[in-house]
């Protein structure tokens, strides 16, 4: 089974709906999806409540996940992390034992030629248009990565 991995900040806005997005467009039984934050503020929350909202609009129920901190097992669990911008992709490659670790962290927003600021937006501060926005980035990149995977592993 491929592992796979989305980590933001506080994993309850952009890894959520991430993890949500990506899990809808791949088969089950053949991928494991999971978020993470790389900080401890919400351990055991659900995801923000405009997450579930504009996720539920799409048809994708994220209303079951639950925050957690990113790890150093995640290193060895998971053989794709994809990190939400650059600050925490750098608390990611802060944590990696080694290049094998270092090697499996990328810029979620890498695998979309097309955008070409590789950071996904935090929308906490913002609105549901934020969130909005947010969920579209990461609905076209999915997209992408998830045609990817199952050219791959498949």
């Amino acid at each position: 089974m491929t592992r796979i991995l989305m980590v933001c900040l506080g994993n309850i806005c952009r890894s959520p709906l991430a993890h949500g997005i990506l899990k809808s467009k791949l088969p089950i039984d053949r991928f494991y999806i999971d978020s993470a934050g790389t900080a401890a503020y919400h351990i055991g929350n659900l995801p923000d409540s405009r997450s579930i909202k504009v996720a539920k609009t799409h048809g994708i129920d994220i209303s079951d996940q639950s925050a957690r901190q990113f790890k150093v097992s995640d290193f060895d669990t998971f053989n794709y992390i994809y990190a939400m911008d650059a600050s925490n992709y750098n608390n990611i490659i802060s944590l990696a034992r080694n290049n094998k670790d270092i090697g499996n962290v990328k810029l979620f927003l890498e695998e979309n030629a097309s955008i070409s600021n590789k950071n996904v937006p935090d929308p906490y501060y913002g609105d549901m248009s934020d969130f909005e926005h947010v969920f579209n980035i990461l609905k076209s990149t999915s997209q992408l990565l998830s045609e990817k995977l199952i050219r791959n592993h498949l």
